[in-house]
């Protein structure tokens, strides 16, 4: 199993492939690359059985990893961009779940006023939300508009009620046909922060990356399909050192100085060996860039567009 913290399965998977010096894929999941311009790159990777759920620890579905290059400096055009990306495989997946016009629930996790969990609630605040306009005014919305309604439940912590028993209630009253879960996630690259895009069809657990479990989102919890859709905005203190660790090696390479105990430490696992000095001092934070506000907002844009895109026609 991968002890990374990340909830990517691409990464998961990257990583699984790494330790195991695998050249072909592994067994159990299929992988798909597309590249759309210099800056948005597609990377689909389907588990297809137990076998690939046992390797990186992700359930059996399609993941959707969308990264984005230049998210700090992104103009109104890049995020266009990027929003038409997540609008076209959002659509797939909900052609294969739910018919065109069956209400679709919205629903953004975190916590509005922390900046690296306020994604799922900023995003909410861009929904275009249509099912109270179709039963109280419909002649101002098209006859085929689909009914879509959105809520950010909050977080444990200030509400005393887990997520799933707050949605498990909505769904239960307003009946609708699927659940559009968006999160902050953790990844293992300091690149991917605030600048990568995941889908997912198997529905998410909130928290998970970073060490705190809440209960799943899952169909099997809820009884409709839940699709996920997360952007990393943190990573560990642990993942950061080991990184740095790489970028050391290599330079002392270049630079022709490096030795067999250098080449041995880049080869090993440093995130462990990291990981089992910082933990014990309580020092192996959770880590977010400076920018983070910056990215949030931009992301969050990303996500509500490619959402109201897809969910109309």
């Amino acid at each position: 199993m991968i002890n990374f913290r990340t909830d990517l399965a691409l990464e998961r998977r990257d990583l699984y492939k790494k330790a195991n010096n695998l050249q072909n894929e592994i067994d159990g999941i299929e992988t798909n690359e597309e590249q759309i311009g210099e800056n948005i790159k597609i990377t689909k990777v389907k588990i297809l059985n137990e076998k690939g759920e046992k390797a990186i620890g992700k359930k059996a579905g399609n993941y959707i990893t969308i990264d984005i290059k230049n998210m700090k400096i992104a103009g109104e055009e890049d995020i266009q961009k990027a929003s038409e990306a997540v609008t076209k495989e959002l659509k797939v997946l909900l052609s294969n779940l739910v018919g065109e016009q069956d209400d679709i629930l919205v629903v953004g996790l975190g916590n509005l006023y922390v900046t690296p969990d306020a994604l799922g609630p900023k995003v909410i605040q861009d929904i275009d939300i249509t099912r109270h306009l179709l039963t109280y005014m419909p002649n101002l919305l098209d006859k085929d508009t689909r009914p879509v309604s959105a809520i950010s439940p909050g977080v444990l912590g200030t509400t005393g009620i887990e997520t799933l028993e707050i949605l498990k209630g909505i769904v239960d009253n307003i009946h609708p046909k699927l659940v559009i879960v968006i999160d902050a996630l953790a990844s293992r690259s300091i690149e991917r922060i605030s600048s990568t895009v995941q889908i997912a069809d198997t529905g998410i657990v909130p928290g998970a990356g970073v060490g705190n479990q809440r209960k799943e989102l899952t169909k099997d919890t809820l009884g409709i399909p839940v699709i996920a859709i997360g952007i990393p905005t943190v990573v560990e203190a642990a993942t950061i050192a080991a990184d740095c660790l790489d970028l050391f090696i290599q330079k002392v390479q270049e630079e022709a100085k490096s030795n067999d105990f250098l080449n041995k430490l880049q080869e090993e696992n440093k995130y462990e060996m990291i990981k089992e000095v910082l933990a014990p001092e309580e020092y192996n934070f959770i880590v977010t860039p400076k920018e983070i506000d910056e990215l949030i907002e931009n992301m969050s844009s990303v996500v509500a567009r490619g959402i109201n895109f897809a969910t109309q026609k």
